[in-house]
């Protein structure tokens, strides 16, 4: 498409040139036209971006890029301890790896938009002038929300704080106000946003719907799931990640201490309250980091990634014979394998036959790989 073309494609898809008025950063996904969505937890925003013209794709490509953060650092004039990457997508236009990084610590923090490509180069992406559509989350915790939501960190993370559980187990915990899981995770599916996070209802845990363009109003659905390793239905917890599946019909889903759960979109109607379906149950303690589906020998796969233990595969042929969890025992569900992939905290797909991978060692030192779903 020729520059003129984009502008007129971004134009139709609501998209204006400025500068976007970002506070934060945090959850990103690609959607059509290589437009790239970013999620703005401390505006309540959704921010819709378009970088313009992009170059071919490579025909063949892979990632083996050590010190990311080291980079990221060198480009952005600061420490490596004052990078903090919070999610990967891939442009299905160029197959670069995009990131949202937050560079320095608490309220000084900037927001920061990087790329980079297989030869590891790293770019911050400018954003004066940049054609660019926002929606305002509605029904976003208010700043003043004192509810609070605890995330399971790595054991080795500088973040968080340390406690002792009243079973002895040593753990790292980030409490965090509510406001800022309002966006835990997103995606781009069949024209619309999918956006999984937290609201200001009493139920808070919910699932919107985002039109795009951001046109039309968005839905919402509060959720409710029966969590194995509390032995209670719980409506607070927000989803942690997720990935769409069964033909984008539904998506696979999973939160702090760690159960995965399987909701029908096709089954949700506006404004309603919803039951998921938990199949699995990886552990209490814990935290899921990020989730990607693939395809190996015809066969779909899901991979969890979490802050305590290694990588995990589950069979989706598994996951639809699986009946609902509802006892208080785990770990129960469906079969899972634990890979030798180390210290994953974020993936995605690169294509379909490959998975990237964002891995951070015990010493913080953070790489940036993709291996092929056939050795997955």
């Amino acid at each position: 498409m020729s520059e003129n073309g984009t502008a007129a494609r971004y134009a139709d898809l609501g998209l204006e040139a400025g500068t976007p008025e970002i506070e934060s950063v945090g959850p990103i996904a690609f959607g059509p036209d290589g437009i790239l969505f970013v999620a703005d937890n401390a505006s309540a925003s959704i921010f819709a971006l378009g970088f313009g013209p992009a170059g071919p794709r490579p025909d063949s490509l892979a990632y083996d890029i050590e010190d990311l953060d080291d980079r990221l650092a060198s480009r952005l004039g600061c420490s490596r301890e004052d990078v903090s990457i919070r999610d990967i997508a891939v442009c299905p236009l160029t197959g670069e790896v995009y990131m949202s990084v937050m560079r320095g610590n608490g309220s000084a923090a900037i927001p920061v938009i990087a790329r980079v490509g297989a030869d590891g180069v790293v770019v911050d992406v400018p954003l004066e002038g940049v054609p660019f559509a926002r929606t305002a989350i509605e029904d976003a915790p208010d700043l003043g929300d004192e509810r609070i939501d605890v995330q399971v960190l790595p054991d080795d993370s500088a973040a968080g704080e340390q406690i002792e559980t009243g079973s002895g187990v040593t753990l790292r915990i980030a409490r965090e106000g509510l406001r800022t899981v309002t966006v835990t995770d997103l995606d781009y599916v069949d024209g619309a946003l999918l956006v999984a996070g937290a609201s200001n209802e009493e139920f808070s845990s919910t699932l919107r719907r985002i039109p795009f363009p951001f046109n039309g109003a968005a839905q919402s659905n509060s959720l409710e799931i029966f969590h194995v390793s509390h032995g209670k239905y719980e409506t607070a917890s927000p989803i942690r990640t997720f990935v769409p599946y069964d033909g984008d019909g539904s998506i696979l889903a999973s939160y702090t201490c760690t159960p995965i759960v399987h909701f029908s979109l096709d089954e949700m109607e506006p404004a309603t309250h919803v039951m998921g379906s938990t199949v699995a149950e990886l552990g209490s303690m814990n935290s899921p980091t990020d989730m990607v589906a693939y395809r190996r020998d015809g066969e779909e796969y899901l991979l969890v990634a979490t802050a305590r233990l290694p990588l995990v595969r589950i069979a989706c042929a598994d996951i639809d014979g699986q009946e609902a969890l509802t006892e208080p025992d785990e770990p129960v569900g469906v079969p899972r394998e634990e890979l030798d992939h180390a210290d994953v905290v974020r993936m995605t797909n690169l294509d379909d036959g490959s998975v990237v991978m964002l891995q951070q060692n015990g010493a913080g030192a953070v790489s940036l790989r993709s291996y092929e779903c056939a050795a997955l």
